[in-house]
């Protein structure tokens, strides 16, 4: 493949030095993950020759990880014009970065952007006005609403918190095209949440901290997806666990879990590290600070920096000491409050995001529902859609082929007792 400038045209100015060194690490990258990502390859596969996105231009706003190359690489492969800009300022792998540009992606991003850089990034994948959006967290469909960008087809939404964005624009101001949710899929939210978030939360911690987990007290702010899967890994390896909710049900299945549950102020002198995962904001505030023991740690698991009051600690501390990469101790009234990734997400930020055998089924679900949208846009409500069971049991299907699995079918006698029951019912 023939080495392009440093200055590639779609870099946005950013300069890399050793760029044909990276492409060949990022290339390595996106081959261990396609690897570990067989029902997205055979979707690929079955769709290949017919080329069923050509003539459409796709925007992504995700993690530029390893994982996400190999769904950008496929939809390439269906004959998409792909343009990318990452959905966190901290999560971007510059090696998987640079493999996307050498395979013709239009990458808008650059490694730990400042904010009006990040939003720069964003701004510029809306105007190349892609016909379907792709999104995690909602950045990307809030600013093409925004600044009314026509000619959009449809989107898709990867996240909870991104969810909740979209119904509050929906509510205020309606859609200006169909969105479906795929972080609802049951293929997604039950694997991609729990276990995949859960791992890479704790592989997050375990890498920047180099802290033992065993008999530490672990405070896990909700009791979500995220938070059920962040709490069992936990459990795992030996900690000692509590929950804090603010929805009782949740509360009381936590309890029943086995795990202590207490209201957040009486967790705060006894925590050793505090794992937020809401979605929610100002889950842990200056008015908690005070509260917490002496070297604490404080993370985020949450898609969007607001759970903690980072802000805070920096006026208060504006010269923290870093003794570990991503890890900053603030010393407030004496005390010392360690702050991880600086608040934002730290599967990624200080881990590599979920493992790809999970993502796997997140993404089969994003390829399979952005070639729904193409068949479909014509007839869809400008509304947020659930992910078509069909698509979810297709990714399940192909998910126990890959794993050699296979499972029994009802009987014709069982189908016709079902449906006449479900009807007397």
């Amino acid at each position: 493949m023939k080495n392009k400038s440093s200055t590639h045209k779609r870099s946005l100015g950013v300069k890399y030095t050793n760029s044909r060194d990276l492409f060949e690490t990022g290339k390595l990258s996106y081959e261990w993950a396609v690897r570990m990502m067989k029902i997205i390859t055979k979707i690929t596969e079955k769709y290949q020759r017919a080329k069923p996105l050509a003539n459409f231009k796709l925007g992504f706003c995700l993690h530029i990880t390893k994982e996400t190359s190999v769904l950008i690489m496929a939809a390439k492969a269906l004959g998409a014009e792909i343009s990318i800009c990452s959905a966190n300022p901290l999560s971007v792998q510059i090696d998987v970065m640079e493999f996307l540009r050498y395979n013709e992606i239009n990458v808008f991003a650059k490694k730990d952007p400042s904010k009006v850089e990040f939003f720069e990034s964003i701004i510029h994948l809306a105007k190349s006005k892609p016909h379907i959006i792709t999104d995690d967290g909602a950045e990307l469909h809030s600013i093409v609403h925004k600044r009314k960008i026509k000619d959009i087809l449809g989107g898709t939404e990867q996240t909870t918190s991104g969810i909740f964005r979209i119904l509050s624009l929906e509510s205020k101001t309606g859609l200006n095209y169909p969105i479906i949710d795929v972080n609802n899929a049951k293929t997604k939210h039950f694997f991609d949440n729990r276990y995949g978030t859960g791992q890479s939360t704790i592989y997050g911690l375990m890498k920047t901290l180099g802290i033992l987990i065993a008999g530490k007290i672990f405070v896990v702010c909700g009791y979500g997806w995220v938070g059920k899967g962040i709490s069992s890994c936990l459990r795992g390896l030996g900690a000692r666990v509590t929950i804090t909710e603010v929805d009782p049900i949740k509360a009381l299945e936590a309890h029943i879990d086995g795990f202590d549950v207490q209201r957040l102020k009486d967790t705060l002198p006894k925590g050793d590290c505090f794992i937020t995962c809401t979605g929610q904001r100002d889950i842990i505030t200056k008015y908690d600070f005070d509260l917490l023991k002496n070297g604490a740690f404080l993370a985020n698991a949450g898609h969007f920096d607001v759970e903690i009051d980072v802000a805070y600690l920096y006026t208060q501390d504006k010269h923290p000491v870093q003794p570990r990469p991503y890890v900053e101790s603030f010393i407030i009234k004496g005390k010392k409050i360690n702050l991880i990734a600086k608040g934002r997400v730290i599967n990624l930020v200080g881990g590599e995001g979920n493992p790809s055998e999970v993502m796997d089924l997140s993404f089969s679900n994003q390829l399979l529902s952005i070639l729904y949208i193409t068949k479909n846009y014509k007839n869809l409500e400008k509304k947020l859609h659930q992910v078509p069971n069909q698509i979810d049991e297709k990714v399940a299907q192909v998910a126990l082929s890959s794993f050699g699995i296979k499972i029994d079918n009802l009987t014709r006698e069982q189908v016709d007792y079902h449906n006449k029951a479900y009807v007397n019912y």
